[in-house]
């Protein structure tokens, strides 16, 4: 099931404070790494559309 861009932002928002809680694990910075891919991935649809 695909998430609205809302749903991204939050995601974002939460892998980030995850990222600032945790620094140096790697698999918390790759799972906010995949967050922002996709929200930038919906954004860059949204505008060429």
């Amino acid at each position: 099931m695909s998430q609205s861009t809302e749903e991204l932002q939050h995601a974002m928002v939460e892998q980030l404070m995850a990222v600032i809680g945790a620094p140096d694990d790697e698999a918390v910075a790759e799972a906010a790494d995949s967050v922002v891919r996709a929200l930038d991935e919906r954004l860059r649809a949204g505008a060429a559309g």
